[in-house]
């Protein structure tokens, strides 16, 4: 089994990185279509020749890593099971029996870790090259970690309920967990802005009052009960831009990154806020909840009924005795991780028609075309992204409809005309 899993990832693999490094760079043309070709779509109209063709190189081999991504995790996890690494793990633990399945955990999430490490690195170098990335290599790593160690914590607690619940309930554990991920993710959306956010970056209250009263004047107008904006400090990090209303209840927070103070004018900036606020007021934030568990839902009933079969069939050449044995971790995340690749154009598909929908809710709100395509221009050249990417990338990446349907969306919508 093991010849055969390395035998196939050093023959598939690369064959795979290849084709997609065709389609990328060969099989699609950048840029947007004939008929659209001189219009405020069109990247040459408002970018430089040099950022056109810098946005071009990035988009591409940024979308190269992405797809690289895509099987890393599921490779990983196989690695594990294939090589004997989960009974090695599962005997480690168990040598500290109250914290065995935390050390476990802590073990399958560093190698997962290390092996992901060289492609966040070359990701994190390639937005440095291309000035996307205004982060030092310390600062970087620093997120990296943090970024470890939180997610080792929430896995390590939600695996132990978990299997507690396998060995507990063998026919309904999937259900109780279920069940019980409910609380969780409402939680997780409450604390998320105050606890969670801070960690990463420092977040003070909107420095221009001005600005700030009229972003609280739409969000009364919106019936967002906030009264205070904040910005937080990103331009230590990116030129990017970016700005969200996040949280539930009296966590609930308006945000603006400092990049997107610093490039937009006021008319712009109110536009994007008020696409924020529309997906305040179509309860996108819930819905999203909604959507999180329902598909946890489908997620673990599958995953349910496959694990036993994969049990069944290759548990006894794993080292896996039966489903709730902690060394079928792998599996469990394995079924998971495809899953969640295969639903996600269903997933992106939802969010592009909800992102659609916050800009005609801005545009209703904020009737100016011209702050509308300024900011999604703007949007495009410092972040060099792609108007119109190709119907892979746009399939399997966006949560947004393309730059390139947006800006059209709002000149056929909207009575202005944009700025040169």
């Amino acid at each position: 089994m093991k010849k055969r899993f390395v035998l196939g990832t050093i023959i598939l693999f690369p064959i795979y990185v290849c084709l997609i490094y065709v389609y990328l760079f060969h099989w699609t043309t950048p840029g947007v279509p004939e008929a659209y070709q001189g219009t405020v779509a069109d990247p040459v109209t408002f970018m430089t020749a040099q950022e056109v063709e810098l946005s071009q190189e990035y988009s591409r081999y940024r979308n190269l890593l992405f797809f690289i991504g895509i099987p890393l995790e599921a490779l990983i996890y196989i690695g594990i099971l294939v090589f004997g690494w989960s009974p090695i793990f599962k005997r480690f633990g168990q040598r500290i029996s109250f914290l065995s399945i935390p050390i476990y955990v802590l073990l399958v999430s560093a190698v997962v870790w290390i092996f992901s490490f060289p492609l966040d690195y070359v990701g994190y170098r390639l937005s440095a090259h291309y000035g996307i990335s205004t982060q030092t290599f310390s600062s970087w790593m620093s997120d990296e970690l943090l970024s470890f160690w939180i997610g080792f914590i929430i896995m390590a607690i939600l695996i132990t309920v978990l299997y507690f619940l396998m060995k507990k309930y063998q026919k309904r554990w999937w259900l109780l967990a279920w069940a019980l991920l409910i609380p969780f993710f409402t939680f997780m959306m409450y604390i998320q802005p105050v606890l969670i956010d801070p960690l990463y970056n420092e977040f003070t209250e909107l420095k221009d009052p001005d600005l700030e009263a009229e972003i609280l004047a739409l969000a009364d107008q919106a019936d967002i009960p906030a009264d205070r904006v904040y910005q937080v400090d990103m331009s230590e990090k990116t030129n990017a831009m970016n700005a969200y209303v996040n949280g539930i209840g009296d966590n609930l927070r308006i945000v603006l990154w400092d990049t997107t103070l610093n490039k937009l004018d006021e008319k712009e900036t109110l536009f994007i806020m008020a696409h924020e606020i529309g997906h305040y007021v179509m309860n996108h934030l819930y819905m999203n909840l909604a959507g999180v568990i329902a598909s946890s839902f489908i997620g673990l009933y599958v995953t349910y009924r496959l694990m036993h079969v994969v049990v069944r069939r290759w548990g006894e050449n794993l080292g896996v005795t039966r489903v709730s044995d902690i060394a079928s971790l792998p599996m469990l995340l394995l079924l998971l991780t495809v899953l969640s690749i295969a639903s996600s154009p269903v997933e992106l598909a939802i969010s592009r028609q909800a992102e659609t929908a916050a800009d005609e809710y801005a545009l209703e709100m904020l009737p100016d075309s011209e702050a509308a395509i300024g900011s999604f221009q703007e949007l495009t050249v410092n972040g060099l992204s792609e108007v119109n990417p190709p119907a892979l990338v746009k399939l399997l990446r966006y949560g947004h409809p393309t730059m390139m349907e947006r800006i059209l969306m709002i000149q056929e919508n909207g009575s202005g005309v944009c700025r040169p």
